[in-house]
């Protein structure tokens, strides 16, 4: 029998399978900084990660699952952000700036989010059923305003 309200009584939640961070001090600080954020507004996620664009290193990651790895992923991850913004150039769209991509599976929903200054990709992956869409995106804006201001 699955009951989501047990995942939150302390003993019985989940415990993260792996967590990476980088070995720069100042980047690892910023990306565990978001993390912890996202985890304490969100503590039934099911993935986050915090990726630097410019090389696709996953500079932190929080999973739940085996199945969502992070560090596998997030080299598609850069390549979809990439391939949007150069059809945001080929299509003379350059005003607007891509800010989030959501990935809808039927029991999961996936936010790729963007920091104001681009360098930093922001990844969480939540159940369906465990949070409200609107709420969750609210919460990577603030977490990626945290890594902007704490990574710069």
């Amino acid at each position: 029998m699955n009951l989501p309200f047990l995942r939150n009584l302390p003993g019985l939640g989940r415990r993260p399978l792996f967590k990476v961070v980088a070995t720069s001090e100042a980047t690892a600080t910023g990306a565990e900084a978001a993390l912890q954020y996202l985890l304490a507004e969100l503590p039934e996620l099911l993935m986050a990660a915090v990726v630097a664009v410019d090389s696709g290193q996953v500079l932190a990651s929080y999973a739940t699952q085996p199945q969502l790895w992070p560090s596998t992923a997030a080299p598609f991850w850069i390549a979809a952000v990439q391939q949007l913004q150069a059809s945001q150039v080929a299509q003379d769209s350059e005003l607007e700036q891509l800010e989030e991509i959501l990935i809808t599976l039927p029991s999961q929903l996936h936010l790729l989010h963007l920091t104001p200054t681009r360098q930093y990709l922001l990844c969480l992956a939540i159940a369906e059923t465990d949070t409200n869409l609107a709420l969750a995106r609210e919460i990577m804006r603030q977490a990626s305003d945290l890594t902007t201001k704490t990574l710069i």
